[in-house]
């Protein structure tokens, strides 16, 4: 009999939640691909199936080989990827593909493929972020040495990805500003960050309501969250489908496939889909994919928690809350305790590269585990001071 597990390093847990919302996603993406099928594939229903088993084979692939790469050396490469990640973001604003009203994507050449270039900022960023703030941990109460340089960085990229991406830009902003207080940036400092972030959120609402048309998408922002508050269904379409799907659904869910609201939620395969876990698995179904992501979240923090260096620590914390926020954010959503923000659901939610990246990150957390686990950190935590 095969040892899974001698090849398989790291957090089992990790690996099998990984596992776990692999199959919900196979299962419900498939159930909700049918109008699209007919729409593009011609008929094809099998279509959608194939890609997004290809995907999820391809994102146990990029965990495999990631879990094996010793995590200082993500610290490293960080620092080359935020600098190239600026004029990638840039450039997504200049040319970027609109799908779905959105200039977020830029195409890849030669491949049929488009990726969002925000996924690959979060990454990259609360990856600098956590290793500027682990080489300055007898220095957090210099702010020259420490919160300049760090929010410098973390400002440029969320501004970028502000005008196509509010939601993203908000939330990238929230984790590295958590990072921070789990690294014990001074209570002051952190005190100046919240009124620097109220006043950019002060200014967007006031644009928003009264002068929508100066940003990109202040139109739509502003239809989506008045839309939310004033329970409008026609500016709120999604959402009221979306609850429809679940009352569908109620306890027991409607089964596989068998959802009426399939064929008329928009996004019912990305954006929505927790809307149609439920609906079609009901609640034991839904609940079971919120638990796996806490379970994620409480095995994140266990590393942190299990290891004695910095670097490891706010790396686990701030990729583990990285994919969780945005799970949350999604759940929210398709609830209709949130407005409209089009955050898919990190590893079910249909989408290629949006999962790769979902699995780099896992793979990167499996590294740290499997650093904790075989207590290879003592000369790994020497490469991350070096590495500048």
């Amino acid at each position: 009999m095969i040892n899974i597990r001698k090849y398989l390093k790291g957090d089992p847990a990790i690996w099998g939640v990984a596992l776990f919302l692999s199959v919900i996603s196979i299962l419900t993406v498939y159930s909700t691909t049918g109008s699209l099928a007919f729409k593009y594939k011609g008929g094809n229903t099998e279509a959608y199936l194939i890609e997004r088993v290809f995907f999820i084979i391809a994102s146990f692939v990029i965990m495999y080989f990631v879990q094996k790469i010793r995590y200082t050396v993500f610290a490293k490469i960080s620092q080359i990827l935020i600098i190239f990640t600026i004029p990638l973001l840039v450039l997504t604003l200049m040319l970027g593909s609109d799908i779905n009203d959105a200039s977020r994507w830029l195409k890849i050449p030669g491949l049929g493929l488009s990726f969002q270039t925000s996924d690959l900022a979060k990454v990259t960023l609360v990856t600098y972020v956590a290793y500027m703030l682990s080489k300055r941990q007898d220095l957090t109460d210099d702010y020259k040495t420490t919160l300049l340089p760090a929010l410098a960085w973390i400002g440029i990229i969320c501004l970028l990805i502000f005008p196509a991406n509010f939601s993203t830009a908000a939330m990238l902003f929230s984790i590295c500003f958590l990072l921070m207080f789990v690294a014990r940036v001074p209570m002051k400092q952190l005190g100046f960050i919240v009124l620097i972030g109220l006043v950019i959120i002060g200014i967007t609402v006031f644009l928003i309501y009264f002068f929508p048309d100066v940003l990109p998408r202040g139109a739509t922002w502003k239809n989506r969250i008045f839309g939310f508050l004033g329970d409008n269904a026609d500016a709120n379409y999604q959402a009221e489908q979306a609850k429809m799907a679940i009352a569908n659904g109620s306890i027991l869910g409607t089964g596989p496939a068998n959802n009426p609201n399939k064929y008329f939620l928009p996004q019912g395969y990305s954006d929505f889909i927790f809307a149609m876990i439920i609906g079609e698995y009901g609640l034991f179904g839904g609940l079971s994919v919120l638990f796996a992501y806490l379970i994620l979240l409480y095995r994140c923090v266990r590393i942190a928690s299990k290891t004695k260096y910095a670097y490891a620590a706010l790396l686990s914390l701030g990729l583990g809350i990285l994919i969780v926020i945005q799970a949350f954010i999604n759940m929210a959503v398709a609830v209709n305790l949130f407005p409209v923000t089009g955050q898919p659901l990190p590893m079910v939610s249909m989408g290629g590269t949006g999962t790769l990246f979902t699995a780099l990150t896992l793979g990167m957390l499996l590294s740290i585990s499997r650093a904790v686990e075989e207590k290879q950190e003592e000369p790994e935590v020497k490469e991350v001071e070096d590495a500048e």
